[in-house]
């Protein structure tokens, strides 16, 4: 299967519930008084990010219950790379939200709208393969919405984690894979071409950026990294100095300096 085709409907769901249920018993281990701890989000404090939670979460459920559209209108990486131009009301609508809110009331909500989002993905597989459901910016494929769903689980995952260790969270394996191939299918949408691969063991391996195009043994141009540095790369969360200077990313060729692509979302 190439590395960014779109992946089956049961199994992105399967992932999807797996990730989600997860986070949830993971934010019941936060306990009260952790919920005003600073996270690396600018402005959202642990009770921002859960917050932000419940409503993703919830989000597959809310959308299935609108009326069904006529036609798409974007894929999944259009989807993805809008994201960025929503991050300011979606910062003030989770600030304003959470404002108050007690944390009980909010791993309750969590809880919640994770059964409401593990009930839909439970008769996912039974819909048709170009099953749509709308979404911020316009109509797109039901099974493209969940792997925004599995993309929204790993990466505030990896928030939560890094705001509160003793949460214990780790990402399921599956939606990994899935968040990686979705984010490498962005980076080609957003910087389309031949001349440089970008590897990601050991879920995938994409080509991009113009210029000359390689086709035959070992590529001039090579950028590899693991899973987790490239999620948080592509989402901003790593800087591509710092994950080349540790040693998280390796680069090499005249053209393998892609810095100026990140971060996607």
């Amino acid at each position: 299967m190439s590395p960014t085709a779109r992946p089956d409907t049961g199994d992105a769901a399967a992932a999807c519930a797996a990730q989600w249920r997860r986070i949830a018993d993971a934010v019941e281990r936060v306990p009260d008084g952790a919920f005003d701890i600073v996270t690396r989000l600018p402005d959202w404090r642990l009770a921002e990010l859960v917050e932000h939670l419940a409503i993703c979460a919830g989000a597959l459920p809310r959308r299935l219950a609108e009326p069904l559209p006529p036609k798409a209108e974007i894929d999944l990486s259009q989807y993805l790379l809008a994201l960025p131009g929503a991050a300011f009301d979606v910062s003030y609508r989770e600030q304003t939200s959470a404002r108050g809110a007690l944390p009980a009331m909010q791993k309750e909500r969590l809880r919640a709208a994770v059964t409401d989002l593990e009930a839909s993905l439970g008769v996912a597989s039974a819909w048709p393969v170009d099953r749509l459901v709308p979404s911020r910016f316009g109509a797109m494929r039901a099974v493209d919405f969940i792997v925004t769903r599995c993309i929204e689980g790993v990466v505030h995952g990896l928030d939560l984690a890094a705001a509160y260790p003793a949460a214990d969270l780790q990402s399921e394996r599956a939606t990994l894979k899935i968040t990686v191939r979705a984010l490498l299918g962005a980076l080609v949408a957003k910087a389309p071409g031949r001349s440089v691969e970008v590897r990601v063991p050991p879920f995938a391996a994409v080509q991009c950026v113009e210029g000359p195009r390689h086709t035959r043994g070992t590529p001039p141009n090579v950028v590899e990294t693991d899973p987790i540095s490239w999620i948080e790369l592509a989402c901003g969360r790593l800087a591509w100095r710092d994950a080349r200077d540790d040693g998280r990313l390796r680069a090499s060729g005249d053209r393998s300096d892609i810095s100026r692509i990140f971060p996607l979302l």
